[in-house]
């Protein structure tokens, strides 16, 4: 383990709970969330919409709700060109999200929850706004995610330890999907489409600014040891692989 660190996960009777009516959500746990859109539609249609989805990661992860004000144009396709003055006041946070990636079909976050509830009102909000949005931009009506978000908890420091590559490496599947049976020939064409993918916390952790303000990433930092240390071993894990070691905390 880097440093010494370990992690202390409290272990719980419950595992894996894959419907979120069944789930207990404990303060200080780390679970990942994963949903698709319902019959694997593709929920994000051109990068305005990943632009609202992480707009709504970083809007929706605070326990008071939007500012009336700012309702409307939240769930506007294209908001109106107007001045809006909200007051500024500090976020009380309802999750860490310590890593995520959006792909064109669904979604992975690494959560921390950080009060009770937290992580249930976060999806809630995440999952209703979104939905909204989307379905207002392109006149669509009825369910966009196939049912309740799935989650697992992190239980294992092994499974925390491959967990975070795993979701930052899921974009190679849009164009090395050979990368799940270790057949990638050209491992720096494969790194270099992956530092091209805007859509997901994996530049802000190798130091690229990209949506630094969504993720709370001091928690890894320490843990892979900075910026250089996670590129290189991601690309480390690439050719190495681990995922017999996660493949209970996939969801897909």
């Amino acid at each position: 383990m880097a440093n010494g660190y370990r992690i202390d996960f409290t272990r719980l009777s419950l595992v894996k709970l894959e419907r979120m009516r069944k789930i207990t959500f404990v303060e200080n746990e780390i679970y990942h969330i994963y949903n698709r859109g319902v019959e694997q539609r593709e929920i994000f249609l051109e990068k305005e919409d990943y632009f609202r989805f992480i707009h709504d990661l970083y809007e929706f992860n605070d326990e008071a709700p939007a500012v009336n004000i700012y309702y409307k144009q939240l769930y506007e396709a294209k908001p109106r060109k107007r001045k809006v003055v909200v007051e500024k006041r500090k976020r009380k946070l309802l999750v860490e999200i310590l890593a995520f990636c959006l792909m064109p079909n669904h979604f992975h976050l690494l959560l921390k929850q950080k009060q009770q509830g937290g992580i249930r009102t976060f999806m809630h909000k995440l999952g209703t706004g979104y939905a909204m949005s989307f379905n207002k931009k392109y006149q669509r009506v009825g369910s966009l995610f196939q049912g309740p978000f799935r989650a697992v908890l992190i239980e294992k420091d092994s499974h925390f330890l491959h967990l975070p590559y795993y979701i930052h490496l899921n974009p190679l599947d849009l164009k090395y999907p050979e990368w799940r049976d270790r057949e990638i020939r050209n491992y720096k064409e494969a790194v270099n489409f992956l530092e091209s993918y805007r859509w997901s916390s994996y530049l802000d952790y190798i130091g690229k600014k990209n949506f630094p303000s969504v993720t709370q990433r001091e928690f890894l930092n320490e843990f892979f040891e900075g910026p250089e240390n996670y590129k290189k071993d991601t690309i480390k894990w690439l050719e190495e692989m681990g995922l017999e070691e996660i493949k209970d905390l996939i969801l897909e």
